[in-house]
Formats: structure tokens, C-alpha cells, sequence
């Protein structure tokens, strides 16, 4: 598997944020297959996260983390999965209210989001089932604890 991924950090406010090297383990971990993958991982502040999602999901808030597949057309072949935008204060504060490491939920916000560049959703039950199950295994191979465990679960998309 060759993952390549472009970070752009937009966000200087934080205490920790991440380094290149976490993002490469933690969506190489969620990577499904063996084809070659490009993604780009975007970290914002609140505004930023606020905008996108009211303009893509008319919510008027800012939220964890949004994901934008790529959809090429049909004559181009690339390997870009899409686009990742991670909101650095909405992680930090779900983290502090879930009482989670910080690293755990970034960890889990960045395999969420890769699981949705490849197609899975949580839009039904079953898709859900399924969905959380791999986050959660994905998430134990990679030395943390299961991101669904007594936490209140606000979708994150």
C-alpha cells in the first residue's frame, strides 16, 4: 500500500496537534485494499469548520471532521481519495467532554473520515453496525480503546 498524504494546517491555536507521521499510521491503518491512495488532511479552527458545513451539510456549526470524496470523471485515473477537514477545537473540546486522549479521538476523527473517502456511511442502522465496528477494530489495532465505548455518540461526518 502507498498512501500519500497532503496536511495543511490552517490552525495555529492549538496545544497539540498532530504530526505528519500520526496522520500517515492513523489513515494508513483505515486505508481498505492495496491500491495506491492520495488524501489531503486540512486542520481548521471553528470558523472554517462552520462555514463548510453549512454550505456542503446546511448545518450551521462547526463539527469534528468533513469529508469530501474525490469523484473523478470518467476518462481521469488518479488516485486521490478526497479531502479531510479537521476541526483542531471542536476535537480537543469532544475530547476534554469524553473524557478522551487527545491522540485517541484525533486518531478516530481521522479513521472516520477515511472509512467515508471509501464509501462507508452510518446513514442506516446496518450501514452504522458496520461502520462502527471497523472503526473499532481499526482503532484496537492502532492501541486505542473503542471510540464508541461509554461516550455519547454525536455523528461525525
Amino acid at each position: 500500500m502507498s498512501l500519500v498524504i497532503d496536511l495543511q494546517v490552517a490552525f495555529e491555536g492549538a496545544d497539540w496537534l498532530p504530526e505528519q507521521r500520526d496522520f500517515e499510521r492513523w489513515a494508513g491503518a483505515a486505508l481498505q485494499g492495496e491500491a495506491p491512495a492520495e488524501v489531503c488532511i486540512r486542520i481548521v479552527d471553528n470558523d472554517e469548520s462552520q462555514s463548510l458545513n453549512h454550505d456542503y451539510r446546511g448545518k450551521d456549526k462547526p463539527t469534528n471532521v468533513l469529508s469530501f470524496p474525490f469523484e473523478a470523471p470518467e476518462h481521469v485515473s488518479l488516485d486521490l481519495l478526497g479531502d479531510l477537514v479537521l476541526c483542531a477545537p471542536v476535537i480537543a473540546q469532544e475530547s476534554t467532554e469524553q473524557n478522551k486522549p487527545l491522540a485517541a479521538h484525533w486518531a478516530h476523527m481521522v479513521v472516520h473520515g477515511l472509512l467515508h473517502l471509501q464509501g462507508y456511511d452510518h446513514l442506516d442502522d446496518a450501514e452504522a453496525e458496520e461502520m462502527e465496528a471497523l472503526e473499532i477494530e481499526i482503532m484496537h489495532r492502532l492501541g486505542f480503546a473503542n471510540p464508541y465505548l461509554d461516550v455519547a455518540h454525536e455523528d461525525a461526518q
